[in-house]
């Protein structure tokens, strides 16, 4: 995984984790990534200071621990805190938990999410929730109909795209 600092042409500043720069970028041209503050997906990268370590043969007492300047974390090694690592596994994994139930029905969750809402949906397999992709106007409009959505806070593997 890779993080980028992100921010949209309101300049709000926020973060993603992606699986590689070209998995961004494809994100991006698709339309995935939005502003989590306002919607627009014209996101860029934002520029970012290297972490550049103390010397390998310098120890700096524990009062001058060095921090993440981007998020005020402490550090480990050069790595955030084990607390933040665990934490983002408890709620990856909390996630999971919550998709057990859940239906993936890709590209169409939009469409498919109305037919739910207005029981246009005939499908018994729609009684439980359903998971998919929507651009940030769609789930805009869904909200705006009065249908609950809500992102999810870790990218989901399709599952035909599964090894």
């Amino acid at each position: 995984m890779i993080v980028f600092d992100l921010i949209c042409p309101a300049g709000h500043a926020f973060e993603g984790w992606f699986a590689s720069s070209a998995s961004f970028s494809q994100q991006r041209e698709q339309g995935l990534v939005a502003c989590p503050n306002c919607g627009d997906t014209g996101i860029a990268k934002a520029p970012m200071a290297p972490f550049v370590g103390a010397k390998g043969n310098r120890n700096l007492p524990p009062a001058k621990q060095r921090r993440d300047t981007r998020r005020g974390l402490p550090m480990a090694g050069g790595r955030e805190a084990p607390d933040l690592a665990k934490a983002m596994q408890a709620a990856a994994q909390a996630q999971a938990r919550a998709l057990e139930g859940s239906t993936w029905v890709g590209d169409a969750f939009a469409e498919k999410s109305r037919a739910i809402h207005y029981g246009e949906s005939s499908e018994s397999s729609y009684s439980t929730p359903i998971h998919g992709r929507a651009t940030a106007e769609d789930a805009r409009a869904l909200l705006d109909e009065g249908i609950a959505v809500a992102p999810l806070p870790f990218p989901i593997t399709p599952p035909d795209e599964l090894n």
